[in-house]
């Protein structure tokens, strides 16, 4: 059976379990799977969902590829330069143990109710982990092995895409998946706290009327995004650069 097939499999054991507890159990606060997918074609029908995600996607787009811009280089530098490990390694312990909540409320304050400071927040949440990250990375590389190749006169060029980044390729994986995971969880806070539209905003209404079918409805429509993005991109990016394992 192929890799795709066991994750069907087991999405689909997910999804028997739930509609088993309901069928058994028959929660009051627990929608049926049934119901949660007619909700989410409802939504989607009335326009509403396809918006919030929209403008979700877009902030999580832009948070994302920034926090990876300033983080990856940010922790190679300090994996290879000693006095900046010793000198940022506090500042980034610092930020990684600040509650995103604190730092969203903080840039909402010092920046208004906007995109700006919402994707900042996002970012700055972000950038700690990241840079841990691609540190750890760094300090994994085997220099001998570049030594090698500079010893057979091996192209600078050759050496960085043959020796240096498959050797960096995991740790750029592992911050990427930890990196969206994280971000899109942080940018509905954000937007429950300080945005007119988005699924975060959207999730909060339905909070207050305890719309538990709504407030699934737009999570797993989201998740299905950010699965359809691993399984499109992430996926096949990693099945390219690490064909070496195989």
């Amino acid at each position: 059976m192929s890799a795709a097939k066991w994750r069907l499999l087991s999405f689909i054991g997910l999804l028997a379990c739930w509609q088993a507890i309901v069928v058994i159990w028959q929660p009051d606060m627990l929608p049926s799977p049934v119901e949660v997918a007619l909700r989410v074609w409802q939504e989607a029908a009335h326009g509403d969902l396809l918006a919030n995600l929209f403008a979700t996607t877009k902030r999580v787009g832009f948070s994302f590829i920034l926090a990876m811009l300033l983080g990856v280089p940010l922790g190679l530098w300090m994996a290879y330069c000693r006095r900046a490990d010793l000198l940022l390694d506090g500042i980034v312990t610092v930020f990684m143990n600040i509650p995103a909540l604190v730092v969203i409320i903080l840039c909402f304050l010092w920046l208004g109710l906007n995109e700006l400071a919402t994707v900042m927040a996002v970012v700055i949440n972000k950038i700690p982990v990241i840079v841990v990250t691609m540190r750890e990375g760094g300090k994994s590389i085997d220099f001998k092995l570049m030594a090698v190749a500079k010893a057979f006169h091996i192209s600078r060029w050759r050496t960085l895409v043959d020796v240096y980044l498959p050797q960096l390729y995991p740790y750029l994986l592992a911050a990427t998946r930890a990196g969206l995971a994280l971000v899109w969880k942080i940018v509905l806070v954000a937007e429950l706290l300080g945005c007119s539209d988005g699924v975060g905003f959207q999730l909060g209404i339905y909070f207050q009327y305890f719309d538990i079918p709504g407030i699934l409805a737009y999570t797993f429509a989201f998740v299905g995004i950010v699965i359809l993005l691993e399984a499109g991109c992430i996926r096949r990016w990693e099945i390219s650069v690490m064909r070496w394992r195989q």
